[in-house]
């Protein structure tokens, strides 16, 4: 879909609901991941077309953009062609073969594996177990909806029309392709199982009312982020976006 179908009008178009790609980046998306960047070397996985490639780049020393898409990456290479700290590379998905083991600072990802399944993340983080440094850490945005697949399994035996007429004024939930094999709490016990446990977990409310999708850190045992998991569900994501949008314009291009 990614790779020939969508058309990628205008490459961010999905900041939009934030006022633009700045104000979600400087308003949303730094704010927490403040405490991991500036970082030597970065992984980004997913970049599209580079909506927040062009943040990162300027945070670290070396920045590594992998995606499954080859129209991506071609395309990311034509924009930040005159940055000389990016490694480009497209992969199967899953596997991070490229990457030297203990070389990564941070890795990220964001707006992109809401879409993937729980072994395409799986198979990801047992990747991110070689590649990280000791005292790397990991931000990935993930899927929530598994948790309200029942929702959805009876919102879909509504009668198509009434059903479509209720999403289109907001009464009903939308799923935006979110992935159902995966909940915050699936999440975690993979990462567990990877050798990566969770730090925090924050699930969000994504334009909806319910908690559709989820913020998670993750780091080796025994580094300086080791600490339990602190699990929060945060209701309120959508008031940060609208009051986001509200000052955009006072702020940012828009």
């Amino acid at each position: 879909m990614w790779n020939t179908d969508y058309k990628w009008s205008k490459h961010e178009e999905w900041s939009e609901p934030w006022g633009g790609v700045e104000a979600q980046w400087y308003g949303s998306i730094l704010p927490r991941i403040q405490a991991f960047v500036p970082a030597g070397r970065i992984l980004e996985i997913a970049p599209g077309f580079g909506r927040w490639t062009q943040f990162l780049k300027d945070l670290c020393d070396d920045l590594t953009v992998v995606d499954l898409s080859p129209t991506c990456i071609e395309h990311c290479q034509e924009r930040f062609a005159t940055s000389t700290n990016i490694s480009y590379f497209a992969n199967d998905g899953k596997s991070l073969d490229m990457i030297p083991d203990g070389s990564i600072d941070f890795v990220y990802t964001y707006d992109s594996l809401v879409h993937a399944e729980l072994d395409v993340l799986e198979a990801y983080l047992h990747e991110l177990k070689k590649k990280l440094s000791p005292e790397g850490v990991g931000f990935f945005h993930h899927s929530n909806i598994g948790e309200h697949e029942t929702y959805h399994r009876y919102q879909r035996k509504l009668p198509e029309g009434f059903r479509q007429a209720l999403l289109s004024r907001g009464i009903l939930n939308r799923r935006h392709l979110r992935s159902f094999s995966v909940t915050a709490e699936k999440f975690a016990v993979v990462a567990e199982a990877a050798g990566l446990p969770c730090r925090s977990q924050e699930m969000i409310n994504w334009r909806q009312r319910l908690l559709t999708d989820c913020f998670s850190v993750f780091s080796h045992k025994g580094s300086h982020w080791d600490r339990p998991n602190r699990v929060v569900r945060n209701t309120f994501f959508n008031q940060e976006t609208e009051e986001l949008a509200r000052r955009a314009p006072l702020y940012y291009r828009t």
